[in-house]
């Protein structure tokens, strides 16, 4: 058993649970944080994507052990009394449709953006597709995850 101590979404946790467990797990059955989605357990999907000490990462590839002690942000995280304006962009441009890849969608496109800017680059529509290339979505064909991220961008 490892105890984990972490930050989830400003809030300090901690828990006893077995060392294999992978923090998709841990946020989804532990801490009951359900909008992280695991679609595939192998890190081919994104859908589990939450941020990390700041950075997007996928959560069923890192067991919750190994980051003990940082800081996470789920996708319930976002949102401060309101949407986030990322949130609210995959609303108005329709970028979702049965919404089992958003949460992730959504995670790395706030990552992308805070990264684009930091760093004083364009966030063009052939970056972002670039940088969607490790989510997979089976249903909108991109197009309005694209804009929906643009859109964002713009108001982030």
């Amino acid at each position: 058993m490892a105890n984990v101590k972490l930050t989830v979404n400003g809030r300090a946790v901690s828990r006893d649970v077995p060392d294999t467990t992978l923090l998709s797990e841990f946020l989804r059955e532990t801490l009951r944080l359900t909008g992280t989605h695991v679609g595939c357990d192998t890190s081919q999907c994104g859908a589990c994507v939450v941020h990390v000490n700041g950075k997007a990462m996928k959560s069923c590839t890192v067991l919750a052990a190994a980051i003990s002690g940082g800081e996470v942000t789920t996708v319930e995280g976002l949102a401060n009394g309101s949407l986030h304006p990322m949130q609210t962009a995959f609303n108005d441009n329709h970028g979702l449709q049965c919404g089992f890849c958003t949460p992730g969608m959504i995670m790395t496109g706030v990552d992308m953006v805070n990264r684009y800017k930091a760093a004083g680059r364009e966030l063009t529509e052939e970056a972002i597709r670039h940088e969607l290339e490790g989510n997979i979505c089976r249903c909108t064909g991109y197009h309005n995850i694209v804009k929906s991220i643009q859109d964002a961008a713009a108001k982030m």
